[in-house]
């Protein structure tokens, strides 16, 4: 009879998976994540070919969470009002956790830059969906929604400024009507949310 695996994939993907919430991606290597779970690293390298690989699942697992329940509330059945709302809500209600995952970069940027671009995309085609833009339109409406998204969130959570959600609402309505009118953002020249940075997956640590 085959010997039943003391330490699977999911147990390590979970421990891994609170640690970078906590502490970040760059936390995750083999001897922190076997510390956390109280077992050797050998499991680790049975499930993953590399560190990388596992890195990358985590990511993919916080992504799907920001899809399916971090950024999903509704608030005004507007779809992409929703979404900056509900940005806006966790940037309040989890200021640590926040800026680990949208401000401090310990999450590698390019998951989230993806994320946010996609879902704004999908949110503004359910909330507009007779508009005829083309895609690289209705990308640099998204960017410029964001911009405005971000900004009123760096604001709350610093205690800079404090605004009524009608508020919030109206600005951002204004903004993606601005975005959706006139072509401030070069549709030439790809407008980046955060600078690509790979290499916060890319290295092994045993």
């Amino acid at each position: 009879m085959a010997r039943k695996k003391e330490v699977g994939k999911n147990r390590i993907l979970d421990i891994a998976y609170r640690m970078a919430i906590k502490n970040g991606i760059k936390s995750l290597t083999a001897r922190s994540i076997a510390k956390a779970g109280n077992f050797s690293t050998q499991p680790i390298y049975l499930e993953f070919s590399n560190m990388t690989e596992l890195r990358d699942e985590v990511l993919g697992r916080i992504s799907n969470t920001l899809k399916t329940k971090t950024l999903k509330k509704e608030f005004t059945g507007k779809p992409l009002i929703d979404l900056d709302l509900a940005y806006i809500d966790f940037a309040e209600k989890h200021i640590k956790q926040f800026k680990a995952m949208f401000v401090d970069g310990k999450f590698g940027s390019k998951i989230i830059s993806d994320t946010l671009r996609s879902l704004g995309a999908e949110k503004f085609k359910e909330q507009f969906p007779d508009a005829e833009y083309d895609d690289e339109k209705i990308q640099n409406i998204v960017v410029a929604n964001w911009v405005t998204t971000v900004g009123m969130a760096s604001l709350i959570i610093n205690k800079i400024a404090t605004f009524s959600q009608k508020q919030i609402i109206n600005v951002l309505s204004a903004t993606i009507h601005d975005a959706a009118v006139n072509d401030n953002l070069n549709p030439n020249k790809e407008v980046k949310l955060f600078e690509d940075n790979d290499n916060v997956t890319q290295s092994d640590d045993a």
